[in-house]
């Protein structure tokens, strides 16, 4: 037996033989028993040839797909990772990770209220549906998690010929993502009842968050030893160059990851000093907008004409704090599920032509906030997005008289 566990070449060839016994209809449970009676540790890279393998010898994708999670959940605890690489702070993997563990808890946070729905009734029921809607749609920000990996990280992948694993990989994406968007659907349901609930609940939500769990679990045995393996420090630096163009997930970086070799020249830095915007009123480099932003007393969120959030002002003293993890975002999704369907309207009217501001004020902390959603448009007319200010109003409301220039001292 330790000559086949040590044999690279025969213990990839049972482990094949394992997953297509699966494919063949063999039961889990047989599967699991025989795994675990035939082989010690399984090294991450013979997982994944094995999965290249498959489809190169034409095992169907779709097919590949539907073993993903028999297999993975047969292969659970069984991968060594004893040759992975340690990652600097900041680092396209180190980021991920850290998202993994917050997708983990929020799954977990989304089970415990799924088991107090079951047990609750009446208006208890209704408020728990409506911090499950929230929880689900926090959730569904796992796609700019699912979006780096297939247009950041699985191009430097399928370049160094691997491309069995992302293919299988982003399927189960696509799955997650129906299944999320599926249990939001369900808990926006009119007159949805504990039953509903009860019934929809293995169908549609659990999978949702098994789908979710296991895809960390298929990332942090499988596919980051891999990527770390076979991509070098600049295409790790060009996928983090990248990365905020997309947005992340639930997670937003302290610090920013730069190689040693590239301080000299950090992308920050060249942007500053190199970059400038002409207006026809004037101009100005990117280093004095983004202190004009930064220093005006309000607040500012820009969302496009595809109502992700793609801008927010970072001054001292702001009201509604954000982070970078909201960029890229759907404004629903940012807001509580009670006011998601006034936002809607909001958009809705902007995009129509029906209305072009909408104000709101707002008692918070003892602070008089003035609120008002304006939309932009070019000079057709065509809608560009929506512009939201927020000011505290709090110091002016208690103005009087006058305070001329000429009074001016410190």
């Amino acid at each position: 037996m330790s000559e086949l566990i040590n044999n690279s070449f025969e213990r990839k060839a049972r482990l094949k033989e394992l997953i297509l016994m699966l494919h063949d209809g063999v039961p889990e449970q047989e599967v699991r028993a025989e795994l675990l009676n035939s082989l010690s540790q399984i090294p991450y890279g013979e997982v994944v040839e094995v999965e290249q393998e498959l489809i190169s010898e034409g095992l169907p994708e779709e097919e590949v797909l539907r073993l993903c999670d028999a297999h993975s959940s047969v292969l659970s605890g069984k991968i060594d990772l004893s040759g992975s690489k340690t990652i600097p702070p900041g680092h396209p993997i180190d980021v991920m990770t850290h998202e993994n563990e917050e997708l983990l808890k929020l799954t977990a946070q989304i089970r415990q209220q799924l088991d107090q729905a079951s047990a609750s009734s009446g208006d208890n029921f209704t408020a728990t549906v409506l911090i499950l809607r929230g929880l689900f749609n926090n959730l569904y920000d796992v796609d700019k998690h699912y979006q780096r990996k297939e247009y950041l990280l699985f191009p430097f992948l399928e370049k160094a010929g691997i491309t069995g694993p992302p293919k299988v990989m982003w399927g189960k994406h696509d799955e997650i993502r129906e299944l999320i968007r599926g249990s939001i659907e369900i808990l926006q349901s009119k007159g949805l009842t504990s039953e509903d609930l009860a019934a929809a609940a293995p169908i549609v939500l659990l999978p949702a968050l098994h789908g979710v769990d296991d895809m960390t679990t298929k990332e942090e045995h499988i596919l980051f030893p891999m990527s770390l393996d076979h991509l070098s420090e600049a295409d790790w630096f060009q996928i983090s160059q990248q990365s905020l163009e997309i947005g992340f997930c639930l997670y937003d970086p302290p610090v920013n990851w730069v190689p040693e070799w590239h301080k000299t020249q950090h992308i920050n830095d060249m942007q500053k000093s190199g970059s400038h915007i002409q207006l026809p009123t004037g101009g100005f480099s990117v280093e004095e907008l983004l202190a004009i932003l930064n220093t005006l007393p309000i607040d500012m969120t820009f969302v496009d004409k595809d109502d992700k959030v793609k801008y927010f002002s970072q001054s001292a003293d702001r009201i509604f704090q954000r982070s970078r993890a909201i960029l890229n975002r759907d404004v629903r999704y940012c807001h509580p599920p009670g006011s998601a369907h006034i936002v809607d309207k909001i958009v809705e009217d902007f995009k129509t032509g029906k209305a072009s501001r909408a104000p709101f004020w707002i008692n918070k902390g003892g602070k008089f906030v003035h609120i008002e959603y304006f939309a932009l448009r070019n000079e057709q007319g065509d809608y560009l997005g929506t512009l939201e200010v927020s000011h505290d109003l709090t110091h002016y409301r208690s103005l009087e008289g006058e305070q001329r220039i000429l009074s001016y001292s410190k």
